[in-house]
């Protein structure tokens, strides 16, 4: 609406043709997101749900009875703010509603007095992500030259074609994987939100400075994306409101952010992983989400379906052994986590974009 807005009001007032420029919209969209959050949060403190524990986790008691399932607040602001601020095509609207209907399922679990079963929540996810699988898949194919989908691969030189089934078992999986691992992340103030902030700054800068830049892209051989730079104002907008909600949520928290947050987060972020055209960006953005959250998930599908025992002396979530059997405090669990995908990030960055 904004950019269409300065289109117009530019033949009139010259400035305004800035509101036409992406980089000008990162900035003004990560500014909003965080003031509007920052601001208004604290008003819908009394109409959320309070935190029932979780079971087997140490933190459980501290966040008992905090209003949580906040993400219900700051993902409809992401929503309605690149509403406003994005000229919007059939992928990125489609991506905001199912965000959206993701925030929904995890919102409706925090405010329900028993908590959904694990295997209701798992149909949810399966649902959605199949959705999100085939919208990409659809317009992806449908904006390619040829039709068809490509991915760019670490040590591959050329791009290889993907049929469309098997780039929609890919994508579920990964988004899957990402919803999961970051709702299991969800435990210690300020972690989640923290790591996730760290993965979106990551994933805008390549999607604005490297994929979305014609001879950046054209240099480091990499398919340059037409709509890179409108999905970075879209991924800084979700920086903006992250941080409105970190600045309430930094330990001692005052609100929790509970499914409605965390699962909407991940599933964000696989998406943008999956829109980049390489899927083990995954492992630049969310690999210590993915070893704190995911193996304890593996730990548990293993034992329960096959009757095989891992890691038989490792706490998962893994926040929850630093804690417990090293001793770490909150906050060097989350200065040390976030240094660890620092440096994850940087190198396999690196040797994706270099090494081709």
């Amino acid at each position: 609406m904004i950019y269409y807005l300065g289109q117009w009001l530019s033949e009139f007032w010259g400035p305004a043709r800035l509101f036409q420029s992406y980089g000008v919209l990162i900035v003004v969209a990560l500014y909003l997101g965080f003031f509007f959050v920052w601001k208004f949060l604290p008003k819908f403190y009394k109409f959320l749900p309070s935190d029932r524990g979780r079971e087997f986790t140490l933190t459980a008691e501290a966040a008992k009875g905090k209003p949580t399932g906040s993400g219900v607040v700051f993902i409809t602001m992401f929503v309605v703010l690149c509403l406003i601020l994005i000229p919007m095509n059939l992928q990125q609207g489609g991506v905001l509603v199912l965000t959206w209907l993701m925030m929904l399922t995890g919102y409706l679990d925090d405010r329900s007095q028993k908590g959904w079963g694990e295997y209701r929540k798992a149909v949810l996810d399966f649902i959605l992500s199949v959705a999100a699988a085939s919208l990409l898949a659809y317009t992806i194919g449908k904006e390619s030259p040829d039709g068809k989908i490509y991915f760019w691969l670490p040590f591959v030189k050329n791009p290889l074609a993907v049929p469309v089934w098997l780039y929609i078992v890919i994508t579920t999986i990964l988004l899957w994987v990402s919803v999961n691992t970051t709702n299991c992340t969800d435990g210690v103030d300020g972690l989640s939100s923290s790591l996730v902030l760290l993965s979106l700054i990551v994933m805008g800068v390549i999607l604005y400075a490297i994929l979305g830049h014609v001879e950046i892209a054209n240099y480091l051989r990499i398919p340059h994306l037409e709509k890179g730079a409108s999905w970075a104002v879209m991924t800084f907008c979700l920086v903006g409101v992250l941080m409105g909600y970190l600045w309430r949520n930094a330990f001692p928290s005052q609100v929790l952010m509970g499914d409605a947050g965390s699962r909407a987060m991940g599933f964000y972020m696989g998406i943008c992983v999956m829109i980049t055209g390489n899927p083990f960006i995954f492992l630049a953005t969310s690999s210590i989400i993915f070893i704190n959250g995911g193996m304890g998930l593996l730990k548990v599908a293993l034992k329960r379906f096959l009757h095989i025992t891992i890691f038989k002396n490792v706490r998962f979530p893994l926040h929850d052994h630093m804690r417990k059997n090293r001793g770490w405090s909150p906050t060097q669990v989350l200065v040390k986590f976030i240094i660890l995908q620092l440096l994850i990030s940087v190198a396999v960055l690196g040797l994706f974009l270099k090494i081709r």
